[in-house]
């Protein structure tokens, strides 16, 4: 087969018809959400590191027994690995925002899926920190002085108390955070896609 042969045998073969590429006016609309969510995980990231960094500070610099600010700083280090666990979730999903596939319908649908799949994971984040609220109280409660001590019944009522509201609060939070900061966003991809098909 000759040069010309390979040519013509390559400008008839259609098997990436299937997969056309989005205009450069419907990739400037969709480049606005896409933004907004990287902005916004960004943001997110930097303000979470802070927050651990304040907590690790908090603890070195407050007052407290040794066994109290080991345990805290053992619960806050847990909390770190959850929480970097996660982030490594979405930070696939920051990179692959920035990925060339997104030129094309499918992988725009493809981008819509993983933003489905991180919104579980999310979700799932907040509520993995019931567990280590939890712990953190029995700290306190443990530990804090106070000038009369509080019973058992009332150890087991402060705990259950703070399950039965931090678990619904926690998901109901979740929920509205990520609303706020990716699902309105995400709407204006799924409509984009929608108008595309």
């Amino acid at each position: 087969m000759n040069i010309d042969e390979l040519k013509n045998t390559w400008n008839e073969d259609d098997s990436f018809e299937g997969t056309p590429e989005i205009s450069i006016e419907q990739k400037s609309k969709i480049k606005l959400p896409l933004e907004r969510i990287r902005k916004n995980m960004r943001m997110e990231l930097w303000s979470t590191v802070g927050i651990f960094v304040f907590a690790f500070a908090l603890i070195a610099f407050c007052e407290g027994n040794f066994k109290f600010k080991f345990y805290l700083s053992i619960l806050i280090g847990s909390m770190v690995f959850v929480t970097f666990f996660f982030f490594s979730q979405f930070f696939k999903l920051y990179r692959n925002m920035s990925d060339p596939a997104m030129k094309t319908l499918d992988g725009l649908k493809d981008l819509l899926h993983q933003f489905n799949l991180n919104k579980q994971y999310y979700l799932s984040f907040y509520l993995s920190f019931v567990p280590f609220l939890v712990c953190e109280l029995i700290i306190v409660l443990e530990f804090i002085p106070r000038p009369v001590p509080l019973s058992d019944f009332q150890i087991a009522f402060i705990l259950i108390l703070t399950l039965v509201i931090a678990m619904p609060l926690l998901l109901i939070i979740g929920k509205w955070w990520f609303r706020v900061f990716y699902g309105k966003y995400i709407q204006q991809i799924e409509h984009f896609v929608q108008q595309l098909d």
